[in-house]
């Protein structure tokens, strides 16, 4: 398993992206101690401190606090100390102050603070001028302050500060841990790592599209409203919380998880970040949702979405385009396919170069949204996806039903809607339909009106009246004639032959089903009247 993480670098040349909007944490979190911090600190307050250069770095974390007399410092020190020194072995000697300064400058020292006494009754310039040169923040305290009193009270602060990250990340560990084994789907692991971040959390593949999302709603969309900077500058600064963990395992990479906006110091956002790879690596290990890829379960949910019209289609314009699809002057064409994997049905949109999202609604039936130029022929290119589709083996049931294209965005949901229900009007009978390659509302007639009348009791009890005779008595081999023989428009010999039997045994089977009717099938409206109330009790059980 690898699983690394980073701050997320912003090229020189481009603005990190802005804070999105964040949610409150689940326990109480402090930021980094900062220079600034320290010495706002009481004690160190007592020795009238004074900023005499670097001003404008006080904000640098400190990572520890070192008191120190040796003039070669510098070699001493990993980067993040605040140094705390009277300078004595400096006195009288300019060039060894500069040079003191210029070590602690390479060591990345957070600031210098000085003592005044004996050796320094005031700020001495040549250690100033350097401090403020190399802009390192340099304080003199003018009122005698015992270093130990500062080394203590900073020191304990740190370590409660890490004590409380490594709680943390265990806690986070623990409750995913708890999630994986419990079978949990990939949104819960998220949104436990969303409270316990306080911020979005977003999940990409390495060509930086969204697979999922997790966090307090305003807060994600104004990250995926502009996702596509964020993308193309590989992210914010360490300062924004912008941090990285890559998804791999077994040499490969194929992911990224990113805490956006992340409030609390780099070091904690780190380990939650790395725990939260860990544990998404080891869910996709382990097969978690059924063997359902990511991409899959983002194009699932999107569309989902936008087939139920819970939320508005505006609100889900930004996952749309953030999982890749794109959405600028585009024509969409709504598509739902009966008996197609989704599978085979996304490998063959990039067979064809066709943009578009790819899930599975129900069982059976598959959300197709394809996303073309607006200068393309959206019907010609329906048209071949569906015939492409069909010259497949096994393919001889499979049903494309379409809408008509949609340019704009909010109309699309409507559109999967009506690709959906014309699917369903000719589920049960499209291998006895002569149906076109691409099958539109206009093509599914009478039964289309009855699937929108399928609730309506008035139409319950006049199927049940009219079919009562083959119900009652469960002839359902009988039924299953007579939805072939009025689904081919009374063609006794089509129907003999898709049901393997003999022109005489089928006049029987008709004769039995007149019989238990009451009704005359060669007489049209009688005919037409078995025939709607046949259409009405099929579609009362989907």
């Amino acid at each position: 398993m690898s699983v690394a993480s980073e701050p997320l670098k912003t090229p020189q040349s481009a603005q990190p992206p802005s804070r999105p909007r964040t949610q409150e944490p689940t326990e109480p979190w402090e930021p980094p101690l900062s220079v600034r911090q320290v010495l706002a600190l009481e004690r160190v307050l007592a020795g009238e401190p004074e900023v005499v250069a670097g001003a404008g770095q006080l904000d640098r974390p400190v990572r520890w606090v070192h008191v120190a007399e040796a003039a070669d410092v510098g070699v001493m020190l990993t980067g993040g100390e605040m140094v705390l020194t009277t300078g004595v072995l400096l006195a009288g000697d300019e060039d060894k102050q500069v040079e003191y300064v210029r070590s602690l400058h390479r060591a990345e020292a957070a600031a210098l603070v000085l003592g005044l006494g004996r050796a320094f009754p005031t700020p001495p310039d040549a250690m100033r001028r350097a401090a403020e040169r190399c802009g390192l923040p340099m304080i003199v305290l003018h009122r005698p302050f015992p270093f130990a009193e500062l080394t203590e009270e900073v020191q304990s602060r740190l370590v409660r500060r890490k004590f409380a990250a490594v709680s943390l990340s265990e806690a986070v560990r623990t409750a995913l841990t708890a999630l994986i084994t419990a079978g949990a789907p990939l949104q819960a692991l998220l949104d436990e790592v969303a409270q316990h971040s306080a911020c979005p959390v977003v999940v990409t593949n390495l060509a930086h599209r969204v697979l999922a999302t997790a966090g307090e709603r305003p807060a994600v969309d104004d990250v995926l409203r502009d996702w596509e900077r964020i993308a193309r500058q590989a992210g914010g600064s360490e300062g924004d919380g912008w941090i990285r963990a890559e998804l791999g395992g077994r040499g490969e990479r194929w992911g990224l998880i990113v805490l956006c906006g992340y409030r609390g110091d780099t070091a904690t956002g780190r380990l939650l970040a790395d725990r939260a790879a860990e544990a998404l690596v080891l869910h996709r290990m382990l097969g978690g949702n059924a063997g359902c890829s990511w991409e899959e379960q983002s194009a699932q949910s999107l569309l989902t979405d936008l087939v139920g019209g819970a939320v508005p289609a505006r609100q889900l314009l930004p996952r749309a385009r953030a999982a890749g699809l794109p959405v600028n002057r585009r024509t969409f064409v709504p598509l739902v396919v009966r008996d197609g994997e989704p599978a085979e049905l996304d490998r063959l949109l990039r067979l064809l170069g066709l943009s578009g999202l790819v899930a599975e609604l129900a069982e059976g039936a598959t959300a197709v949204l394809l996303s073309l130029a607006r200068d393309q022929d959206a019907d010609a290119l329906t048209a071949h996806f569906a015939a492409r589709l069909r010259a497949q083996p096994a393919a001889h049931r499979t049903v494309v039903a379409a809408a008509d294209p949609r340019t704009a965005w909010e109309e699309v949901p409507a559109g999967l809607r009506e690709a959906r229900h014309v699917a369903e009007a000719v589920a049960d009978s499209a291998a006895v339909l002569d149906l076109p390659a691409v099958v539109r509302l206009k093509d599914v007639h009478l039964r289309g009106l009855i699937r929108l009348l399928r609730d309506d009791p008035h139409v319950q009890s006049f199927a049940e009246r009219e079919l009562d005779g083959l119900l009652r008595r469960g002839a359902d081999d009988l039924l299953s004639v007579l939805r072939t023989y009025l689904a081919t428009g009374r063609n006794k010999s089509r129907t003999a032959q898709l049901h393997h039997v003999s022109r005489p045994a089928l006049y029987r089977r008709l004769e039995a089903i007149q019989t238990r009717l009451g009704v005359d099938l060669d007489d049209f409206e009688q005919a037409a009247s078995v025939h709607i109330a046949l259409l009405a009790h099929d579609a009362q059980q989907e």
